[in-house]
């Protein structure tokens, strides 16, 4: 089972993973020896506080910055990671639609909160669209594959 396979299985909940879009990042090519890659980009996982770091350097925002900006615009992040559908794709031509960059982490079950988080391990992805939209969605780590 590959790091990206096992983070959304809910496998790596101390870990962090994002994906870059090719046109998101200056040379790509550095991050493959790290990274897996997937269409259009890679996917990099990586323990929390280094994830985190990369992230921000990699995209020039801070991720829980991010989280904040997106948390209230649903929107469609791929399963696997590998970008997601705006929701403000229906106001422009969807060329003008493509998701930049995604920041993911996982929730483990608890059962002190409400809702979806005591069903299972929650898998929380937050993307930036090349619109400048910020969106999010979170799904059951089940449910990725």
């Amino acid at each position: 089972m590959s790091k990206l396979e096992s983070f959304l299985a809910g496998d790596r909940p101390d870990d962090v993973a994002f994906f870059l879009h090719e046109d998101a990042v200056e040379n790509i090519g550095a991050l493959e020896e790290y990274a897996e890659s997937v269409a259009d980009g890679v996917v990099l996982v990586l323990p929390g506080e280094q994830g985190r770091s990369a992230f921000q350097k990699a995209a020039g925002i801070d991720p829980m910055e991010l989280s904040q900006q997106a948390v209230g615009t649903e929107g469609d992040i791929h399963r696997d990671l590998s970008g997601g559908v705006c929701p403000a794709k229906e106001e422009e031509p969807e060329e003008n639609h493509t998701a930049r960059i995604v920041f993911s982490f996982v929730q483990e079950q608890t059962d002190d909160v409400e809702g979806i988080y005591t069903e299972g391990d929650v898998v929380h992805g937050y993307a930036v669209c090349t619109c400048g939209e910020r969106y999010a969605e979170k799904w059951l780590a089940d449910e990725s594959e």
